[in-house]
């Protein structure tokens, strides 16, 4: 770990108390990269209009992000739906950060990949990731008793342990609702003639692998302390950066879509227009 082509970060959520900002000020300052991807709900102005929680783990963290900027890291901002405020500059870029709506990386390798936040498609999936556990209340519990958890096990000499990841792993809904939204971004990937997608959002990170396309989700820095990363030779990897990090899965393990009928009854509800409008980006 530590030299990389280009890296994907998402749903740091900067501006709450369930923020790992350590983790990740520990990650940027370890890591290496061409070009860094911030692909949304960096800064959290949703939660921070109710209150704001702003540590100096949350100034350092935006500190560093305009250093690498500012040190010839191409630094890219991809809004999301927390952060969205910052849609109205995409197009411009400030203090050397690019602001873009979606972006379109190339791999090492050749390939193309459309890069935007993911909260495009919770029409599309019909539930919002705030809503997998009954509703945007009870999701902050699930994260404040997360918090509580893991301070009582630092207490014990113990690593992080993400329990709100491991709670919503076994809620049926939750698992509906993220298999809905990765067999959408991987349709809308494979008509709009790119070879993957990249995103995050439902704070699930992974690869889906379909006939004509690749899934990839960034996973946050809230619950897991993830980023997707490109080597040098273009292979796309998950690290996870807690007190072991750890590469948890790379492209050439992801698992395939199955190929039972009844396994993407998302893909004919993506409307046209959507479909156009990736189209246009690919152009």
């Amino acid at each position: 770990m530590g030299n990389y082509r280009s890296v994907f970060i998402s749903d740091v959520h900067l501006g709450t108390a369930d923020c790992q900002a350590g983790q990740l000020l520990d990650f940027l300052n370890t890591i290496r990269c061409d070009t860094l991807y911030l692909v949304g709900d960096i800064v959290d102005l949703i939660a921070m209009q109710r209150r704001a929680h702003f540590p100096e783990s949350h100034r350092q963290v935006v500190h560093k992000l305009l250093e690498l900027a500012a040190t010839g890291t191409r630094v890219v901002y991809v809004p999301g739906n927390h952060d969205e405020f910052f849609r109205r500059f995409c197009g411009q870029t400030l203090s050397g950060v690019e602001l873009l709506y979606k972006a379109v990386h190339t791999t090492a390798d050749g390939r193309r990949f459309l890069v935007c936040h993911g909260d495009q498609f919770d029409q599309v999936v019909r539930c919002s990731p705030l809503m997998l556990l009954v509703g945007d209340h009870a999701h902050g519990l699930l994260l404040r008793l997360n918090r509580w958890f893991n301070a009582l096990r630092r207490l014990q000499g113990k690593p992080y342990w993400s329990l709100a990841a491991w709670i919503k792993s076994r809620i049926g809904k939750a698992r509906t609702f993220i298999r809905r939204f990765e067999l959408a971004a991987l349709t809308a990937a494979e008509k709009g003639d790119f070879d993957g997608f990249i995103c995050g959002h439902i704070h699930s990170a992974g690869f889906l692998r379909g006939e004509d396309g690749l899934y990839c989700n960034d996973g946050d820095w809230v619950e897991h302390c993830s980023a997707l990363v490109e080597t040098t030779d273009g292979e796309l990897q998950l690290l996870q950066w807690s007190d072991q990090p750890v590469i948890v899965m790379t492209e050439q393990n992801a698992p395939a879509v199955a190929g039972a009928e009844g396994d993407r009854p998302v893909v004919d509800v993506l409307t046209p227009s959507f479909i156009e409008q990736v189209n246009r980006i690919a152009g």
